[in-house]
């Protein structure tokens, strides 16, 4: 009786291979993921950017997780000014608390690197590259530097936190604010010559609302970032930035921009933003969250 049993479930099992198999996935792609529209923007792969002290509502650690978790957002990139340094650890516990994930922290500060120690958190930390402006008054021009001397310089600028994150077990991003630090092509540079002196965990955050002179050449700058991205956060995208912040599906150039990451190889995270001290959180996210979901529909149907 056992051996008919054994026999009948092979038989099925042979006749479903041969028969009823899944379509062959693309290479890199596993047969059980789904298309790229619905995977990179798929609501668990989104994180909240921006919501610290942007927000009008000035929430709590509390609150915000709450809200956040209300939302259906379950990952957040931790921003903050000098007010916020006694709530973070408060933060970190509440997120946990809530299910949500502490994703990345902004900039860098000792007391953060040693909760995230005590916690056993390991965050990527996002920070801008230098832009080479001096900063000081009355002193002679000089000689602009070559592209090679930026590069080195912003090379050695960076190796400290570079070393320091790797300590902690942390991706390091460089985050595109403007300048020379800002430009695809040197955050590629950067990168690249960092991951040629070993360090693996270095790699790029690009940030829609910083990339408005990149807009004409989108499709370029996204190829050649493409092997180092840890994360992109999307925005509304006008001429000019005008408005520099803008609810995604608002803009002129987004949906373009958005149907070539998903064409792209990128199946990493996506951030929406608030950032408009305006507005509480809560209706920023919510507006990026209503319009995404209108241009996924949108991109589907084509």
């Amino acid at each position: 009786m056992r051996f008919l049993v054994c026999l009948f479930v092979f038989c099925v099992v042979t006749v479903r291979n041969v028969h009823g198999q899944e379509p062959t996935p693309k290479a890199g792609q596993h047969a059980s993921q789904p298309a790229a529209s619905e995977s990179v923007l798929r609501l668990d792969n989104l994180l909240a950017w921006c919501i610290v002290p942007f927000d009008s509502a000035r929430r709590s650690p509390a609150a915000r997780a709450k809200m956040l978790r209300e939302l259906g957002i379950v990952r957040c990139a931790y921003d903050w000014r000098a007010e916020h340094v006694k709530d973070f650890e408060e933060e970190i516990v509440q997120y946990r608390q809530h299910g949500i994930e502490y994703f990345a922290f902004w900039g860098g500060h000792e007391e953060a690197y040693r909760l995230f120690e005590k916690h056993d958190l390991h965050p990527q930390i996002w920070r801008t590259l230098s832009d080479y402006s001096s900063g000081k008054k009355n002193v002679p021009p000089t000689p602009e530097p070559s592209g090679q001397e930026k590069l080195n310089s912003a090379v050695a600028g960076i190796l400290p936190l570079v070393t320091r994150t790797k300590e902690l077990g942390c991706k390091l991003g460089l985050y595109n604010h403007g300048g020379w630090g800002g430009e695809p092509q040197n955050m590629v540079a950067v990168c690249r010559r960092l991951r040629q002196l070993g360090h693996q965990h270095v790699g790029i955050v690009y940030n829609f609302h910083h990339g408005h002179a990149n807009v004409s050449n989108w499709q370029q700058s996204l190829d050649a970032m493409l092997p180092y991205l840890l994360c992109i956060n999307l925005n509304g995208m006008n001429d000019n930035g005008d408005p520099k912040i803008l609810g995604i599906g608002k803009g002129q150039y987004e949906q373009e921009m958005i149907q070539a990451i998903l064409q792209s190889d990128y199946r990493g995270p996506i951030g929406i933003l608030d950032h408009r001290p305006e507005m509480d959180a809560r209706e920023s996210l919510q507006e990026n969250l209503s319009g995404l979901d209108a241009l996924r529909q949108t991109l589907k149907a084509k």
